[in-house]
């Protein structure tokens, strides 16, 4: 890893460095996407398993689409007890983190005969998409499902790809009985996409689309937003670690290369007031990588991504860090919780050297759907609000209209909308 000292114009190349990353930078590919989109509006099923034979040489029919509870009980026994109950202990402790976020309607009456409020309710279906093969997350199955079941959703369907032999990931049909989806369809990319989005024969339309993928899938996602709601559009995984002279280097080596091993475009960045530990930091990174198994793809990463940034202080760390606006923030400093009230802007805060990143992305409770490439500064984790709907309820009585009428009217008028203004000058006639 390349090793900085931290200025105004180091930190500015390095944000645009990380800028590149964006999937906002995907625009080459937009006109395949827009025809797969454009068929399966269209053509429906017959597109899909179209799309399916070219892109996964697979045979889907209407006949087979539909994940059967008997595949769902072969995933059970593929995956074995052991991991089921890991998955289970896992799925709780996430159902009890976002139960703590629902909150209910709430009405204020007023004496004057005013009656205002806010109807909270959950959207009717929802739809997660779960990449497959290599890139198979049970994890992120639990992440996506489980606050829309704690919202409230009545439906939950779940597209993924299928293998050449027709069979989907049996962690991935695991994670989706245990989260407690109501459909799993085999169908993956940018026509899975569409389908959720418009709707097929076999495939129902949902109101909201959350979940990764590769770069078809997040630009079909991107074309959708509107005819149906999305999480976000992915980026690249980050971690940014902020370090003092007390932090173990060998955990903050570790921890830096949890995150480079996703991607060759994932981002690790280390900023420390030590420079001894920046030191120590690069040897044990360097340790590590002759023993880890997705080393070339690790170390293509740092190449391009990973950086050891030497600040002042603490202050300069705590300020580069919200302007780089990290999906995950390790603080591995003497007082973490300290520096921690200084952050504005992280996916995610892991606070002192035994809470590492790794533990929110499958364990601790918290979702590990996070903003990435810099949204964190205006997006929010996945969270129960992603699966609900809001409307505002209204209720004037004649007195309480008659003290705000000519008020109303005098704002219409100004606005030149005479009609808005009579709607409410009839009923004082």
């Amino acid at each position: 890893m390349r090793t900085l000292k931290l200025s105004e114009n180091t930190k500015q190349n390095l944000l645009n460095d990380l800028l590149k990353r964006s999937p906002n930078n995907y625009g080459q590919y937009e006109d395949i996407v827009a025809d797969i989109i454009s068929q399966v509006r269209t053509k429906g099923d017959e597109a899909v398993f179209s799309y399916t034979r070219q892109f996964d040489h697979c045979e889907i029919s209407a006949e087979n689409l539909l994940v059967t509870r008997e595949e769902i009980e072969e995933a059970f026994e593929s995956v074995g007890s052991e991991f089921l109950e890991v998955m289970k202990r896992s799925a709780e402790n996430i159902r009890r983190f976002h139960e703590k976020q629902l909150r209910s309607s709430w009405f204020d009456p007023r004496p004057d005969g005013t009656i205002l409020g806010m109807k909270h309710l959950p959207i009717a279906t929802a739809g997660v998409y779960v990449p497959g093969g290599k890139a198979a997350y049970p994890s992120s199955v639990l992440m996506n499902v489980i606050p829309a079941r704690v919202a409230g959703v009545e439906r939950i369907i779940m597209t993924t790809p299928p293998g050449a032999d027709g069979k989907v990931n049996p962690g991935t049909l695991a994670a989706a009985a245990v989260a407690g989806v109501n459909e799993i369809y085999k169908v993956g990319g940018a026509q899975a996409i569409a389908a959720m989005a418009f709707g097929t024969e076999s495939i129902p339309k949902v109101d909201k689309i959350t979940g990764p993928g590769n770069i078809f899938v997040a630009l079909a996602k991107k074309a959708c937003f509107g005819y149906v709601s999305i999480d976000s559009i992915a980026g690249p995984s980050e971690i940014l670690v902020i370090a003092d002279e007390t932090a173990n280097p060998r955990y903050v080596a570790a921890d830096l290369l949890s995150q480079a091993e996703h991607d060759e475009l994932a981002s690790a960045i280390l900023i420390t007031t030590s420079e001894e530990l920046a030191e120590k930091v690069s040897e044990e990174i360097d340790s590590f990588l002759t023993t880890l198994s997705r080393r070339e793809t690790i170390q293509k990463s740092l190449d391009n991504y990973g950086y050891i940034l030497i600040a002042q202080d603490l202050d300069e760390a705590v300020e580069t860090a919200n302007e780089i606006a990290s999906e995950h923030l390790e603080i591995l400093t003497k007082d973490p919780f300290s520096v921690m009230t200084k952050i504005r802007n992280a996916g995610a805060i892991f606070l002192g050297e035994y809470s590492s990143e790794p533990l929110g992305d499958y364990f601790a409770g918290p979702n590990h759907v996070l903003p990435t490439n810099g949204t964190a500064k205006f997006f929010s984790p996945l969270n129960v609000d992603d699966f609900m709907k809001k409307t505002s309820i209204i209720s004037y009585s004649r007195d309480a209209l008659e003290k705000a009428h000519k008020d109303i009217e005098l704002f219409a008028e100004r606005e030149g909308l005479t009609a808005h203004a009579n709607s409410i000058k009839v009923r004082f006639e």
